[in-house]
C-alpha cells in the first residue's frame, strides 16, 4: 500500500505529485533563515514587521547621513518558483540589503504564502496586502517609523525576480486600476520573471486551483491589463541562457502594443542563466545589473 501510494502521478520542473496528494519536491525549499542585524560593512540595519498571521516583511534601511532623508522606497517581491524560498533566505536578504546600501532607498521586501501549504493565488494577494500595508505610511502616520520617517511615497518601486517578477507585473495592473492614496509608483523593475509560454505552464496551473488556463490573465497579462500599468516606467532583465527569455520578451513587446503611455527598457545578460545574480552576486554582470537598477531609481 504504502509503494502504491508513493507512485508519482504528476511529475513537474520542482516538484512532483504522488498518488497519496502528497508533494515531494526536488530539491530544499529553505534555508537557514537569517535575522535582521545592523550590518556593520554597509550600514544596513533591518527589521522584521508581521503584517497579518499571513504576511510579514523584511525592511532595510541604509545609513543616514542626514537623519531627516527621505529615500526612494523598492518594494522587492522574491523568487523562488511559487514555492520556495523568502526575505529571509541568505541570497534574498543579502541582495536586498545590498540594493538598500547602494541604491541608497529604503526596501521591504516581502514574505508571502507558498504552494503548497497555500496555494496559489495567495502569493498575489498577500503581495498585494502588503503594498497596502506600506501605502497606509503615505501620511506619516503609519504603524512603522522608519517608513513614516525615511520613505518618499512619491518615489516607490515595485521590483520582483522570476516568480516575485510575475507577481511584481500583476501588482503594477492592480495600482493602475486601485487608487492607493499618497502614494506614487514611479517604476517596476522585473527581473528574469516568469509568463506563461513554457514548460512550466502546467506548473503553475497546478499550483493554482482556481486558474483560468493557459489565458489566466497573471500568466498571459492580456493587452487592458498592460495598458493599465499604474507607473511611468519598466525595466526587464532577462538572461540568454534563461528558459524565460523568449517570454520575458514578448512582455516588452507586448508592453509597447498595448497603448500604455509608459517607457520600458530591456537588459539582456549575454550568456547567463536564470537569476544567476542571486547565485554569483560579484559576476561582472550581475554588479553592472545593480548598478542599472539604481540608476533606474534615480533616473540617472
Amino acid at each position: 500500500m504504502e509503494a502504491s501510494n508513493s507512485e508519482v502521478v504528476r511529475e513537474f520542473r520542482i516538484f512532483k505529485v504522488l498518488k497519496d496528494g502528497r508533494i515531494e519536491f526536488n530539491r530544499p525549499l529553505t534555508a537557514d533563515p537569517i535575522p535582521p542585524s545592523d550590518d556593520p560593512v554597509t550600514g544596513v540595519r533591518s527589521k522584521d514587521v508581521v503584517i497579518s498571521p499571513d504576511v510579514s516583511v523584511r525592511i532595510f534601511l541604509p545609513k543616514l547621513p542626514d537623519p531627516n532623508a527621505k529615500l526612494p522606497l523598492l518594494f522587492y517581491i522574491h523568487g523562488g518558483g511559487f514555492c520556495m524560498l523568502s526575505p529571509f533566505s541568505a541570497q534574498y536578504h543579502n541582495y536586498v540589503k545590498n540594493l538598500a546600501a547602494d541604491g541608497n532607498v529604503i526596501a521591504v521586501s516581502v514574505d508571502y504564502g507558498l504552494f503548497p501549504k497555500r496555494p496559489i493565488p495567495a502569493c498575489y494577494e498577500d503581495s498585494w496586502a502588503a503594498l497596502q500595508w506600506v501605502a497606509s505610511h503615505a501620511n506619516g502616520d503609519g504603524p512603522d517609523d522608519w517608513l513614516n520617517n525615511h520613505a518618499d511615497f512619491q518615489r516607490v518601486f515595485i521590483a520582483g525576480d522570476s516568480a516575485g517578477g510575475n507577481i511584481s507585473h500583476t501588482l503594477l495592473s492592480r495600482v493602475g486600476s486601485i487608487e492607493l492614496p499618497g502614494m506614487k509608483v514611479v517604476g517596476g523593475i522585473l527581473i528574469h520573471p516568469f509568463f506563461g509560454g513554457t514548460d512550466d505552464d502546467s506548473m503553475w496551473l497546478y499550483m493554482c486551483p482556481t486558474n483560468k488556463g493557459l489565458t489566466d490573465p497573471r500568466i498571459k497579462p492580456p493587452a487592458e491589463d498592460l495598458a493599465r500599468l499604474g507607473c511611468e516606467r519598466v525595466l526587464v532583465f532577462v538572461a540568454e541562457k534563461d528558459l524565460l527569455l523568449p517570454v520575458g520578451k514578448a512582455y516588452v513587446d507586448e508592453l509597447k502594443k498595448s497603448g500604455w503611455r509608459g517607457a520600458v527598457e530591456i537588459v539582456e545578460n549575454r550568456e547567463k542563466d536564470h537569476c544567476f545574480h542571486m547565485f554569483y552576486p560579484q559576476d561582472e554582470q550581475a554588479i553592472a545589473n545593480k548598478k542599472r537598477i539604481v540608476s533606474f531609481i534615480h533616473k540617472e
